[in-house]
């Protein structure tokens, strides 16, 4: 009986313990998000997951990654972003219950999901969380990305996840994609620039905006067809002219 006693009072004490860790964690993690709303993150997870891999295959470990303002980003580019990643960002809470249970029904052979992350959620990954698909992280970014999404607001999520979006190897952000595979700045993109680069989005280190797959072809039409009708959180006037030529 004593042993029995004490064996309890010892999970008792692990449990609270484990209690009060997670507590601490989650009231720091609710302070980084109150801290990120306002100041630009030094670093991300992936682009340090990144530079390890690119450092152990002796490759550049960041080729461009330049900090913007959403506002910079024309109109028609974060329409771009947002009609190929989440046409529905402007309207849901951080997680689209209906595009999950969707994925979870076209799930790979492996098991693993597909699709079905918000901009929301995307964001919540690039900046907390580890590349990869899984159900673990997959849950997580759902727990995690209401609470973001509350604290950031429309407007700071785009702003965030257009700045840390992986778009090559060691490419981060669009003003550093945008100089790197069209040798001007994000600001100056034409709407058949902006959707070459979304439609990359999915596989950005095996594809590029200037020599598009036909899986990338279709998916840049689709967004040079649906962009113009997507509302965004901020609004610049720029230019929509035309579509890309394909090569």
């Amino acid at each position: 009986m004593a042993a029995g006693r004490v064996r309890n009072h010892t999970k008792r004490r692990v449990f609270a313990s484990v209690v009060s860790v997670a507590k601490k964690l989650a009231v720091a993690w609710v302070f980084s998000l109150v801290f990120l709303r306002f100041v630009a993150p030094p670093v991300t997870p992936l682009i340090l997951i990144r530079a390890l891999e690119y450092w152990l295959h002796d490759k550049p470990g960041i080729r461009g990654w330049e900090w913007k303002p959403l506002t910079y980003f024309p109109t028609h580019v974060q329409q771009s972003v947002i009609a190929a990643e989440d046409a529905r960002f402007m309207n849901h809470w951080g997680v689209d219950l209906a595009a999950m249970g969707d994925a979870l029904d076209d799930a790979d052979e492996s098991g693993k999901p597909r699709g079905a992350s918000t901009i929301t959620m995307q964001t919540v990954k690039n900046i907390y969380l580890w590349p990869g698909r899984s159900y673990v992280r997959k849950f997580i970014e759902v727990v995690m990305a209401p609470i973001a999404g509350a604290i950031w607001g429309k407007k700071r999520t785009l702003e965030l996840y257009v700045n840390v979006i992986e778009l090559g190897e060691g490419i981060y952000g669009l003003e550093a994609a945008s100089k790197f595979y069209f040798g001007k700045p994000a600001s100056a993109l034409t709407m058949g620039d902006a959707a070459a680069l979304a439609a990359i989005l999915p596989a950005p280190r095996r594809l590029s905006p200037n020599a598009l797959s036909p899986a990338s072809e279709r998916r840049y039409d689709r967004i040079v067809r649906e962009a113009k009708s997507i509302s965004v959180p901020a609004r610049k006037s720029g230019r929509r002219s035309g579509t890309r030529r394909r090569e």
